[in-house]
């Protein structure tokens, strides 16, 4: 297999009741492609996924977000789940992290309800996304361009809605990945 995203890393960023399919498949594809992924969380150990409504495995945190900064990495990925946005958005810590990926014109890949910590971060004005259905119109609400596809490509970001979208959104991320920076990312945190 092709190590084309060698060299390049990957900021996971995840708290307990992620959904373990949306970290676990899109950082075996990126590491397949030659990438490193470090699990980013708000506190050190280990975080619980969660398998739509049962627990699902532990997964060890890499690094907290009082450790790292956006400059470290080439891209964030942010996975879905129900409670995992959630937690993560009402981090202060957590918001200024991910904006600074946009501020810095690097892609930002989120599947699911994920979208939902860059509605908190302002950063979906204008954007073409997409999201689990039941945060659509929290999306359009929030003022992005949304769209019900399987994967959306918007300068950099790319946004899936379920896990069913896999496949689609792992390609491109890993595509995203590889392009490297969109200087038009920063125009969500410019606007």
């Amino acid at each position: 297999m092709s190590k084309r995203a060698e060299g390049k890393t990957v900021a996971i960023l995840a708290a307990d009741g992620f959904e373990e399919v949306e970290l676990t498949s899109p950082k075996e594809a990126l590491e397949n492609a030659g990438a490193s992924c470090i699990i980013v969380s708000l506190e050190s150990g280990e975080i619980q996924a969660n398998q739509h409504r049962e627990h699902g495995i532990k997964v060890k945190v890499d690094k907290t977000v009082d450790e790292v900064k956006a400059d470290d990495f080439d891209a964030l990925l942010i996975p879905g789940g129900l409670f995992n946005p959630d937690t993560l958005r009402q981090s202060d810590k957590v918001l200024d992290f991910t904006s600074k990926f946009f501020a810095q014109a690097k892609p930002v890949f989120s599947i699911c309800h994920g979208p939902q910590v860059l509605i908190t971060a302002n950063l979906v004005d204008g954007r073409k996304m997409t999201g689990f259905a039941a945060i659509q119109q929290d999306l359009k609400n929030a003022g992005a361009i949304v769209s019900d596809e399987e994967v959306v490509v918007d300068k950099g970001l790319v946004t899936s809605r379920n896990p069913n979208d896999l496949p689609a959104f792992n390609d491109k991320i890993v595509e995203e990945l590889c392009e490297g920076k969109h200087e038009a990312q920063k125009e969500s945190v410019e606007a």
